[in-house]
């Protein structure tokens, strides 16, 4: 199989970095993003020749164009761009600022956007790529004191989802990576909460962010499955749109279409009588 050149945001640690380790031990180069020069040479060491370091922050635009045309200028070509970076937010709606769900869009959102569409030239050039979105099954599925989350990871797979469409005449595909709990610093250093918090959500919200800050290091999901699995989807003929990590994951979005089919069978008759009667 021929060596791709991956483009991998977030590989400091937790997952990107993960899969930036099996990309490089099956052969593949990885160019890696971080936001601290210490990083830098720790990263390029990992795979002397095949893990290649760049400072990059995803909310500076005019950082990440420069980064993209810089590693395309490095290595002649980008086969596959995972958007990685990103962070968690609890607290109930109502809680979180607007300026605090600002912050989030604009890392797991804007972010991703920006770098995709600093790829997207590169690709359309190639006639080839391959787009992977990390969502994650909140991305899905809401859930009480996630709802700042689950705002940019929806907006991340609506988009995604028409990128998908307008790019596959071009030679590129798309695929949204939906991962459950997995055993990373997610729900440790890579997740952020609410300042205000309310006692009227002591029932919903705060029981879920005792729970998700209570079971880190103890997830179910082992993150180089995980990566193994993203593998399989790069060198796949045909790669899922959408594809949930875990059973936990599978298991949510089951329940979510489970739900939509209900609604849509108890007022399908109602809410499609809204038609002229001419």
């Amino acid at each position: 199989m021929a060596e791709k050149i991956w483009f991998i945001t977030g590989v400091s640690s937790g997952f990107g970095r993960t899969l930036a380790e099996e990309v490089a031990r099956r052969g593949d180069k990885v160019i890696g993003t971080v936001r601290q020069h210490r990083q830098l040479e720790e990263f390029n060491a990992i795979s002397p020749g095949n893990t290649f370091a760049y400072m990059m922050d995803v909310t500076n635009a005019d950082g990440v164009r420069a980064t993209v045309d810089a590693a395309v200028k490095h290595l002649g070509r980008l086969d596959v761009l995972v958007n990685n970076a990103g962070f968690g937010f609890l607290g109930a709606v109502e809680e979180a600022s607007v300026q605090e769900f600002r912050e989030v869009m604009e890392t797991n959102f804007f972010g991703a956007l920006q770098v995709t569409q600093a790829v997207l030239p590169h690709m359309r050039r190639q006639g080839s790529g391959h787009i992977i979105q990390m969502s994650s099954v909140a991305g899905f599925r809401s859930t009480q004191g996630f709802g700042v989350y689950n705002a940019s990871k929806f907006a991340l797979e609506g988009m995604s989802e028409a990128l998908a469409q307008e790019v596959a005449p071009l030679g590129i595909r798309v695929s949204i990576i939906e991962p459950g709990p997995f055993r990373t610093n997610f729900a440790g250093s890579s997740i952020k909460g609410a300042k205000q918090e309310l006692p009227e959500y002591e029932g919903t919200a705060r029981v879920f962010k005792n729970n998700i800050l209570g079971y880190a290091g103890e997830q179910e999901g082992d993150p180089v499955k995980a990566a193994q699995v993203l593998l399989q989807v790069v060198d796949s003929d045909n790669p899922p749109l959408r594809l949930p990590l875990g059973q936990t994951a599978y298991d949510g979005v089951r329940r979510k279409l489970q739900q939509v089919e209900q609604d849509l069978q108890n007022w399908e008759h109602t809410a499609t009588k809204t038609s002229f009667n001419d």
